[in-house]
């Protein structure tokens, strides 16, 4: 049974991120969506919110669970038994940074390998980043995020 870790902050979780998931999918038996708790960022979203809206986006499919973890992505690829590190890549500027953690992570355990994927070619504009840029200014977020992360954008973001 191959089990692989999709892993990042989804702050919130997007379209480009549900279609990486489902179709990475197509060639893993169990995925891991690891919600990373990064104590050098301030997340809009506490690590449960995200954690409830991954849930909602990825849906009742039983080969995705949903984990937080914390601290070096290779421990706890070990600790679940993965033996894939899925990682998207938008654009050019995201190989650099992508492939130097690729390589850290074969040298710090050489079982685990990393795969890049690609986005559908119509959410490759589409980071977290950008949403909650949009989503602060009163955008509509609703082509992006799943309804359930459109809805707590928009409160999160409601005038008070």
């Amino acid at each position: 049974m191959t089990t692989a870790i999709y892993a990042g902050s989804f702050d919130p979780i997007t379209r480009g991120h549900e279609d990486l998931i489902r179709r990475s999918l197509a060639f893993v038996d169990r995925l891991i969506v690891a919600v990373a708790i990064n104590t050098t960022k301030q997340p809009l979203f506490s690590v449960e919110e995200r954690m409830a809206f991954v849930a909602v986006a990825t849906g009742d499919d039983a080969r995705v669970e949903v984990r937080q973890f914390k601290g070096l992505l290779v421990d706890f690829a070990h600790e679940v038994g993965a033996t894939l590190s899925i990682r998207g890549l938008r654009a050019v500027a995201d190989f650099e940074y992508e492939y130097q953690m690729a390589l850290m992570n074969r040298y710090l355990r050489t079982e685990l390998e990393t795969i890049f994927m690609v986005p559908s070619i119509d959410l490759t504009y589409v980071s977290s980043s950008i949403v909650r840029e949009v989503a602060r200014f009163g955008g509509d977020t609703s082509g992006l995020v799943h309804p359930v992360v459109a809805k707590a954008l928009r409160d999160r973001f409601a005038p008070r």
